[in-house]
């Protein structure tokens, strides 16, 4: 996995900062509108990283193989002719990227692996959903516009098992590529791919039931990709807990607006979440400029 780390400017050795890692939303890349919140949130005394899930942007490929595999040699190797997997929209995979992405950044030297946040966007809005119900290192959750998608409703169940049989039989492709392209709204991700079937298991609505981490969610007045009536659910369910959570509804915008009018609103409010529940007592904050 690829991956930007951004560093505040005048970091000491023996400093001990929050950190936040930010997880893309469809076709996103740690190029594009994590580039853009990074530095944002590293001038505010953060250590930030954006990176690429696994066979996105400039991450490395997944590989199919494309032959038989010949016997290992003494060393367990072999060469084969193999497929570079591309633009896979997949939770079983991304939510393990973002805790690689935890693991990874636990161990910077700079970092206080007990106060590390997550931001997502979209699609990255509903996973990091699931990865704070479902990680404990999680200490702060910021989703905004999230799709909580994932195999829930008996129907989208059945469809995934049913599929999930045809794949492993040899009848479709095991992984859609020519079969998993997007239709609808999301028909204009041309690159992309999605596997129902990795879907199973994946619902960021029951996960939400278990996170116990400050969890805000910033919401397009006029969404129309996904549903802010799902949000609100998690967040009722949260409240009722006790757990910290907040909605913050962004007026007039759609979907996407929350990259172009709506981003600095947005980004003022996620700020404030983190600054709030992420910084600590007595925040360390170096001098307000960031460094990539």
């Amino acid at each position: 996995m690829a991956a930007d780390l951004y560093l505040p400017k005048g970091l000491k050795t023996e400093d001990k900062l929050p950190a936040i890692i930010l997880c893309a939303g469809t076709g996103g890349t740690k190029g594009g509108s994590q580039a853009r919140v990074a530095p944002l949130f590293a001038e505010k005394g953060y250590i930030v990283l954006a990176f690429d899930y696994r066979g996105w942007g400039q991450s490395e490929s997944q590989l199919k193989a494309m032959e038989q595999q010949p016997a290992p040699d003494a060393n367990n190797e072999m060469t084969i002719k193999v497929k570079a997997l591309r633009w896979q929209m997949n939770y079983t995979d991304q939510t393990e990227d973002i805790r690689a992405a935890i693991s990874y950044i636990a161990g910077e030297p700079n970092v206080d692996p007990n106060r590390i946040g997550l931001w997502g966007s979209s699609y990255g809005g509903g996973l990091v959903t699931w990865v704070a119900g479902n990680d404990p290192r999680v200490k702060c959750v910021a989703a905004q516009v999230p799709g909580m998608g994932g195999a829930r409703a008996p129907a989208a169940i059945k469809y995934g098992y049913d599929l999930a049989t045809k794949q492993a039989r040899g009848e479709v492709e095991p992984v859609p590529i020519e079969t998993g392209k997007m239709t609808g709204k999301m028909a204009t991700y041309a690159n992309m791919r999605v596997n129902p079937v990795k879907n199973i298991g994946f619902s960021a609505l029951d996960a939400a039931m278990k996170i116990n981490a400050p969890a805000l969610f910033v919401l397009a007045e006029n969404e129309e990709l996904s549903s802010n009536a799902n949000v609100e659910a998690v967040q009722k369910s949260l409240l009722e807990r006790k757990v910290p959570s907040s909605i913050h509804v962004i007026k007039g915008i759609t979907h996407y607006g929350v990259y172009k009018e709506g981003f600095d609103e947005a980004t003022q409010v996620e700020m404030e979440w983190f600054n709030k529940h992420l910084q600590g007592a007595a925040p360390q904050t170096p001098a307000a400029a960031a460094e990539k």
